[in-house]
């Protein structure tokens, strides 16, 4: 009996060990995978401090300066709003302009506006992470091959290094961020403006 008892013992031990042991796993299956609800969280707090507000998301004058307007966070310049006219003098001077609520920039490039990053199918809502990634670390208008890079403001060099991990979680919270139908008109050229 006491054999049994010490075989058995033995026994456990060595299928718990078994189980347990992640040293054999390959390093992306031993790796913690974070939870829908976490990556979520990671990108709301990257979408926040890498400034996407800054110029996808119109704005409204309040007692502190521009104010997000929160129906319309991250929808770009709304083709609903008459741009001003950009004063030619000004800009083959070098310089740039905002319009009023910064979801559109007028420079050497011509007039650019801010796109549309919500869920919505006329914003990202169709796009696919990898075109999402191809977006930001290659400048790539929607994420595609062939097409025309994206204009400034957009600062995508500043994120050709970002980890898959971080774009991963940006692109999941955008896909959680209340659709505005919104088509954001196409670049101005500097000749058309």
């Amino acid at each position: 009996m006491k054999n049994s008892v010490i075989a058995f013992t033995l026994i456990f031990i060595a299928l718990f060990t078994a189980c347990n042991n992640t040293s054999d796993m390959p390093k992306d299956t031993a790796k913690a995978i974070p939870l829908k609800e976490d990556l979520i969280k990671r990108g709301e707090y990257l979408v926040q401090i890498t400034g996407c507000n800054d110029c996808h998301s119109p704005k409204r004058m309040g007692a502190n300066g521009p104010e997000i307007i929160p129906e319309l966070m991250l929808s770009g310049y709304s083709s609903k709003t008459p741009l001003p006219k950009a004063d030619k003098t000004f800009l083959t001077a070098g310089f740039a302009a905002f319009a009023p609520d910064l979801t559109a920039a007028t420079g050497p490039w011509g007039i650019s506006f801010a796109g549309n990053i919500t869920s919505d199918a006329t914003g990202i809502g169709n796009w696919t992470e990898e075109q999402f990634k191809k977006a930001l670390t290659q400048g790539k208008f929607k994420g595609q091959d062939g097409g025309r890079m994206l204009l400034p403001p957009m600062p995508w060099i500043n994120y050709t290094k970002m980890s898959d991990e971080d774009l991963k979680a940006i692109f999941t919270y955008l896909q959680t961020v209340k659709g505005v139908n919104n088509v954001v008109p196409l670049p101005v050229m500097p000749d058309k403006i």
